[in-house]
């Protein structure tokens, strides 16, 4: 499994609900037909600032993700609302827990 966590800073606060509204009405369904889709969420961090975790099973696909995301940023016209490039962190999950305790 492949992650990309992608921040964007300078974020305008005062358009993030606007934001994670559009994102789960339209960047999520599109990001779930993506080829790998693995999960996905987006986290308000305060301060101007928006994080997103994507998760894919290749690192190709988890690329591809990104590419998404930006043009997305672009056709929502999110380009005043969040106007930086995001620093990006991505590469292959090598530890990882999904919460459940097994019983025996």
């Amino acid at each position: 499994m492949h992650a990309t966590i992608r921040r964007y800073e300078g974020v305008d606060a005062a358009r993030t609900d606007e934001v994670a509204a559009k994102v789960n009405e339209t960047l999520v369904p599109k990001l779930r037909e993506l080829p790998g889709f693995a999960g996905y969420y987006l986290i308000e961090a305060g301060n101007g600032v928006l994080s997103s975790l994507g998760l894919f099973e290749t690192s190709a696909q988890a690329d591809e993700s990104t590419k998404l995301v930006a043009k997305w940023i672009t056709d929502e016209n999110f380009g005043k609302a969040i106007p930086n490039a995001p620093k990006i962190t991505s590469g292959k999950v090598v530890a990882h827990s999904n919460g459940l305790v097994a019983v025996a």
